[in-house]
Parts: structure tokens; C-alpha cells; sequence
């Protein structure tokens, strides 16, 4: 099976059976994205504790497989994390798709799965497909930052 094959069973995956999807339930925040150019939708629910750290977050929402693969690895890898730590998380994101930097999560297991969008990159056009969950949970942690 070549790379691009296991990428494309990755995002299939997630799209199929999103991890954490649904309103969170008491949350304390909820932020909306949306992509006009192709009717994507995505709700980011959020809650961070008094340490900083996110400790529930799950998200609703429709579109493509793209947007909503990549968001449900979102919600995987920043439960537990500090906000510092997911902010990093949503820069070096931003940087593969935005700035050909190489993937950052290859070498992290707990990471690695948000390599197959790195493909993405190919397709210019769906690149906004698969920051559109980043890009509302960096607005909705700017919020919580304006918040304290």
C-alpha cells in the first residue's frame, strides 16, 4: 500500500466515523466556521479548565471529507493539551499547508495521523477544506485569550 493510499484510508476513516462529533455538553464555548466558497460548516465546542488546558472539545457541522476528516483529528490530538500547546499545534498545522514546510508530525505517534493531509497540498483548492476546523479553533482560543 503506498503512502498516499494509507492517507486517503486515514481521511476516509475520520470522515466516515468522526471521533468526537456532536455538541459538547455543558461546553463553555462555541465557535462557527465557515467556507463560502464551498458551503463547509463546522462548530467548534470548547471547554478549558483553569489551567489552560482544553479539557472537552467536540464539533458538528457538514461539508466535505476533507474539512470534516481533518477536524475530527483535530478534536483527537488537543484534548488534554494546554492552550500554548494547541496554539503551536495550529501554527505548525498552518505552516505545512500554507508554506510547504515539511509534515512536523511524522516523527510523533500521537501526531502522525494529521500527516495525511499533507496531500491536501495538491489541490490548492481544498487546502481551506482542511485548515477550516484549525482556523475556527484559533478564533474561538483568540476569544478565550480576550476572555482573561
Amino acid at each position: 500500500m503506498s503512502i498516499d493510499e494509507l492517507y486517503r484510508e486515514v481521511i476516509l476513516d475520520h470522515f466516515e466515523n468522526p471521533r468526537n462529533k456532536g455538541a459538547l455538553d455543558p461546553h463553555d464555548m462555541l465557535e462557527h466556521g465557515y467556507n463560502p466558497l464551498c458551503g463547509d460548516k463546522i462548530d467548534i465546542y470548547l471547554n478549558i479548565d483553569d489551567a489552560g488546558v482544553v479539557s472537552g472539545i467536540s464539533f458538528d457541522g457538514s461539508g466535505c471529507s476533507i474539512s470534516q476528516a481533518s477536524v475530527s483529528m483535530l478534536t483527537e490530538v488537543v484534548e488534554g493539551k494546554p492552550v500554548q500547546e494547541v496554539e503551536d499545534l495550529i501554527g505548525q498545522f498552518k505552516g505545512m499547508m500554507l508554506e510547504d514546510e515539511p509534515n512536523p508530525f511524522e516523527d510523533d505517534e500521537d501526531l502522525e495521523e494529521l500527516g495525511a493531509l499533507e496531500g491536501v497540498k495538491n489541490y490548492p483548492v481544498r487546502i481551506k477544506c482542511a485548515l477550516l476546523g484549525w482556523t475556527t479553533l484559533a478564533e474561538a482560543l483568540k476569544k478565550f485569550h480576550e476572555s482573561r
